[in-house]
């Protein structure tokens, strides 16, 4: 049997902590690698335009498995370009491995073309980076990377040199044991005692949930039933807490909308569950607080904690529940549940206004329509900036949809890249690019990549020819917009010029349609819709100190953006509040 390389040898590894697929661009430095998958059958090189794509597209895989995945770049400007997606994988606790690899071993240090330290370059959005000197350290080093990924949830970075990759892999290197998944995480019986006190104690108690609730939905809606408290959540949580929510009382933040601000301002205890919330203006300063959090470095770095208690959140509920006494009073709980119901009737009067027959089309009325026609299981990628809104406003979360953004990092352009990782785990489902003129046209060289691969990801572009959420900071700061205009080109005929289907939508009779057709449509497909670019939102509370670096305005050019249909949902919960 033919003695295996260093290169052949880390494929192997990759495959066995169960990479199936590594995306990127190749080159020379990468050479050796590439070449030991095209002699690999159980993974696959996924060839992208722009090494940004590579490494959103690994972090999106990520977060829709659970599992670890992988991308590449070449020596110097290559693993360069991955350093955008890493950050935003990194933030949103996804695991991914990304092979910087580099230029000869022997020129390291010399100033040698395209030299740089990406060992060094990356240790800001990664928990390991390290460089591979030599044969006999790469196994060690990359079962390291790939536990620190999957243990700590986030990016790891691997820098291998194409010389060492070409060099015999050692002897009998022994076969390292991999681990692939994290364990659950049970706080301390301390924490829950003290938890269970506070509880007991408190007469007006609201849940705040985040991304950390996860999987813990039941979990959830027993500890609300338990202790009759609201529940709101921050547009992470959004996917896994809204639905089935008989509790829900909206979303705070910067996007929000509903009661979720007044439930956490006027409880005497707010339980923050899994969620690194950043906004702290929008969190109380006048009540106790207790976050639960399976990351105990994001405990208190928000907010003053009463209680700071390290646990995932399903755990914890699951030991906390049954020690809790059991509130009866719900007038706190009902209260909320009013809000949020005549909050979401107000704005919804902008939104029915005639909303169907504007031209140019409401974005607003875009989303509603998309969300009503997309499948059940869809997985939606959503840009950064104006479409953040629409999708937390308007998109249903149901226990099967999944929703994936760049909502830690910020990052425009991530949409796209993140719906090609997102439709190579599942090419059966239905996956939706929420995009942006903007962000889109940022990495537009990567539709070719839907192309390619004939990957069926429907993109359906909000075209307002501006970058609509800049132009609102601008606003704010009570600047005239300046630079923000976007002189772009009829998208759909850009797509059909790639070899996909591509329709312009202009009119909002048109919509409905143009949707169910690119939906049917068994390729990649694009829908180019031209929206209002004076269709602007702000959330329900604002005050001098949210305006810093996001965009809020009262101003009367600004609509109030509706709720889809959620409303429907606040009308239902009403059905459990006594009547008089």
């Amino acid at each position: 049997m033919p003695k295996q390389n260093v290169a052949e040898q880390f494929v192997d590894i990759l495959v066995r902590a169960g990479v199936r697929r590594l995306y990127g661009v190749v080159g020379d430095s990468l050479n050796p690698v590439v070449d030991a998958i095209r002699r690999t059958g159980d993974i696959d090189w996924v060839q992208v335009r722009h090494e940004e794509t590579a490494a959103f597209a690994a972090g999106a895989e990520a977060q829709i498995t659970g599992k670890l995945a992988a991308c590449a770049g070449s020596c110097g400007p290559g693993n360069l370009h991955l350093i955008n997606g890493l950050y935003d994988a990194h933030r949103s606790m996804a695991p991914v491995l990304a092979l910087a690899s580099h230029i000869p071993s022997s020129e390291i240090g010399l100033s040698f073309f395209q030299e740089t330290h990406p060992d060094q370059l990356f240790r800001e959005c990664s928990h390991y980076s390290e460089l591979i000197s030599s044969p006999k350290q790469m196994p060690r080093l990359l079962q390291t990377a790939i536990q620190h990924a999957v243990g700590q949830g986030g990016v790891s970075v691997v820098a291998l040199p194409g010389d060492v990759a070409s060099e015999p892999a050692p002897e009998k290197a022994p076969e390292q044991a991999l681990v692939t998944e994290r364990p659950s995480v049970r706080p301390g019986d301390s924490e829950i005692d003290k938890l269970v006190d506070l509880i007991d104690e408190a007469d007006r108690i609201t849940l705040f949930c985040g991304s950390g609730t996860a999987g813990a939905h039941q979990e959830v809606m027993e500890f609300a039933e338990a202790v009759k408290s609201p529940v709101g959540h921050a547009l992470r949580g959004k996917e896994w807490i809204q639905y089935d929510n008989p509790y829900d009382v909206g979303m705070s933040g910067l996007l929000g909308y509903g009661a979720a601000y007044e439930a956490t301002h006027e409880c005497d205890l707010l339980i923050l569950l899994g969620t690194d919330f950043p906004y702290n203006a929008f969190l109380p300063d006048d009540v106790k607080i207790v976050q639960v959090d399976v990351r105990p470095e994001h405990l208190g770095r928000r907010s003053k904690l009463d209680l700071a208690v390290w646990g995932d959140v399903r755990e914890t509920l699951r030991c906390l529940t049954p020690r809790v006494k059991p509130k009866s009073d719900r007038r706190f709980l009902d209260k909320m549940l009013k809000k949020h119901a005549e909050a979401l009737e107000g704005v919804v009067k902008a939104y029915t206004r005639k909303v169907d027959k504007h031209v140019p089309i409401h974005p607003e009325y875009v989303a509603s329509v998309l969300d009503e026609l997309a499948d059940d299981d869809a997985v939606f990628t959503v840009d950064t900036g104006m479409c953040n809104v629409w999708a937390a406003r308007y998109l249903s979360p149901n226990g099967k949809r999944r929703v994936i953004g760049s909502f830690s990092h910020g990052s425009m352009a991530n949409a796209l890249p993140q719906a090609i990782g997102a439709q190579f785990v599942d090419r059966g489902r239905q996956v939706v690019s929420m995009s942006g003129d903007g962000g889109f046209s940022m990495l537009m060289g990567d539709f070719l990549t839907l192309v390619q691969h004939d990957l069926p990801v429907k993109v359906v572009l909000f075209n307002n020819s501006s970058l609509g959420m800049v132009e609102l900071e601008m606003l704010v700061a009570g600047l005239p917009s300046y630079g923000t205009g976007n002189h772009n080109p009829d998208f759909a005929a850009v797509a059909r010029a790639c070899g996909a289907y591509g329709v312009r939508v202009e009119k909002p009779k048109q919509l409905a349609g143009a949707l169910k057709d690119a939906f049917k449509h068994k390729g990649p497909a694009l829908v180019d819709v031209v929206t209002d670019p004076n269709a602007l939102s702000i959330p329900p509370k604002i005050s001098a100190e949210m305006v810093t670096g996001f965009a809020l305005s009262a101003s009367k050019i600004v609509l109030d953006g509706g709720v889809g249909r959620m409303l429907q949902l606040a009308r239902s919960n009403l059905r459990n509040v006594p009547r008089p």
